[in-house]
This record gives structure tokens, sequence and C-alpha cells, in this order.
């Protein structure tokens, strides 16, 4: 009899999972509100809203294993309640079911830092999306210790890749090359920073899956290519979409003021920490105990610049 997986979260990350998995031989079901329309053949759905308790539970029911890639809406307000009650709802799955969970986190956590990002770094409680994250860190943290469930996380760097459009290397920048007009960029164009391709962190997941209950407990952070600056990495979009590079920065300084009149700018300005200077990723500790061949960014920049073409 095949695994039993549940993938809670159908975006970018969680679809490219599902189909990692999928390849896997596993019996993969997709769990959230509403049935995606691009399910893949063979996959399972099971509606589900993971602030509701009952519901995640009844979603996690038979799975040997479930993979928590959700999200919500990126609002400090919101995340402040959201995220916390998911996690709690998700842990007490995982008690009830016996389930091990991999969460895909993010990076948020570790505030402000002059120094490449590793797994051991304390989790600090700056800014409302950050402190909201840290909250979830906390709650499945201590139930792992306390041997209650098997959990792990893998910590991705900001993410792109084919499609992907609401991200710092998406529509904004990608997709307006492909349109023949400047990429808009909120990250210093020429202050290197990692970034994880979305490929990769669905293999890294599946590695996670993979893992024997001994690579539990603990943090890991995502295979990169090595770290380049975002001009680097829109001149390898343009190169590919044969179009001249145009570059139109938003300088840090003038988020606030524009955060008076955009919710989306306002919800940006306490992550400044990570753009004012290099934003470096140690993933060592996974390279070293699986895998550290990402995909270049020579191969994975065309590949997602390319799928921006209009038509």
């Amino acid at each position: 009899m095949s695994e039993r997986i549940v993938v809670f979260g159908h975006g970018p990350v969680g679809a490219a999972t599902t189909r990692q998995l999928l390849r896997t031989g596993a019996e993969v079901v997709v769990a959230q509100r509403s049935r995606p329309a691009d399910l893949p053949a063979g996959v399972g759905f099971q509606p589900c809203d993971v602030l509701d308790a009952e519901a995640v539970r009844a979603a996690a029911a038979g799975a040997q294993q479930i993979v928590v890639a959700i999200g919500f809406p990126y609002e400090g307000k919101v995340w402040a309640t959201a995220w916390p009650r998911a996690m709690t709802h998700l842990v007490a799955a995982c008690e009830a079911t016996g389930a091990r969970m991999v969460f895909v986190d993010n990076l948020y956590m570790y505030g402000l830092q002059t120094v490449p990002l590793t797994e051991e770094m304390p989790a600090r409680s700056f800014g409302r999306k950050p402190r909201a994250r840290t909250e979830a860190t906390k709650i499945w943290r201590a139930a792992s210790d306390a041997g209650r469930i098997r959990a792990t996380a893998l910590r991705p760097s900001d993410f792109f890749g084919p499609g992907v459009g609401a991200t710092q290397l998406g529509d904004a920048a990608f997709g307006a090359l492909a349109r023949g007009k400047a990429a808009g960029l909120v990250l210093p164009p020429d202050l290197p920073h990692d970034f994880s391709y979305v490929p990769d962190i669905a293999r890294a997941v599946a590695t996670l899956v993979a893992a024997p209950d001994s690579d539990f407990g603990q943090v890991w952070h995502c295979p990169n290519a090595p770290i380049r600056t975002p001009r680097e990495l829109l001149k390898l979009a343009a190169d590919a979409l044969g179009v001249k590079l145009a570059i139109q920065g938003l300088p840090l300084w003038a988020l606030p003021m524009l955060g008076l009149f955009s919710p989306q700018m306002r919800e940006l300005v306490e992550m400044r920490y990570q753009w004012r200077r290099p934003y470096r990723v140690d993933s060592r500790k996974f390279g070293q105990r699986f895998w550290s061949d990402a995909t270049p960014f020579e191969v994975s920049i065309p590949e997602t610049a390319r799928s921006f073409r209009p038509g």
C-alpha cells in the first residue's frame, strides 16, 4: 500500500510539491478550502479550512505524513491570529493521527541579521508578520520537543518560478520585462540576495518527506543557487526574453510614505530589514545531509522569465 500524504495548500509551492510527491508513487491528497482548477490527475482533494480544527483533523485522517504549504493574505493583522491558530490545529491533527509534518516555513523570524542566516539563530519578535511566524514556530517546536509529534520545517528564501506572480521576481519584475516594460523592484538591485527556486523547494520537501525520524525535530534551510544581485538575475531574464534590461527601483525610504496610500506598501515597511544589506542564507546543513545541487540561475531564470510571455 502506498503512503498517504496530505498537502495542505495548493499555491505555487504546494502545487509543485504535489507534483513532486506524485512522481514518488505516493497517494497524494490536497487539502484547502476550494478544489484547485489545476489539480493533477490522480491527486485527491479534501475540502478544509485550516482555521477549523475539526476540518484539519478530518483532512489528516489516514495520512502517514502531511505537508504544510499554506498561506494567508499578506496582512500583519491577519497573520497575528491565523498562523498560531492554524499551527495549533495542525499539531493537534498530527497528535490525533500520528502523521509526521513537514512545514514549509520562511525566514522572517530571524529578524535583523548582519551575517548569513543559519538554522541555529533564535526566533525573534520584531514586526507583526515575523512575530506571527515565530509564534507558529514555538507551537510546533514545543510539541516536537515534548515528543507529542514528529515535525520538521523547511525554510526557503524569497521564491520564484514559472508563472509565480506575487513574488519579488514575479509579475512586477519578470512579467514587466516580458511585456516590454521596466522591471519593478523593491529590493535594492545591487545588494546580493538569496532566492529559492520553487521546483527546488518542492524537491527539498520531498526529500524531508522521505527522511527518517532522526532528521525531524529541527529546521532546515532550502538549498539555493550561488547568491547573485537582483540586477544580475534580471539581466539573465532580459537576455532570455530578448529585451533590453530596464529597472524601475523603489527607494526603501519611500515605503512609509507610499504606505499612507497603499495597503500593500504599508505591509512591506516592517520587512525593510531584509533588504538593507546582503541577504545570505546558509544551507550547508541541508547540503551536507542530503543534496546541494540547486538549479543554476542560468537554467531557472530563463525558464521563469519565458513563462511570463503574453499568450
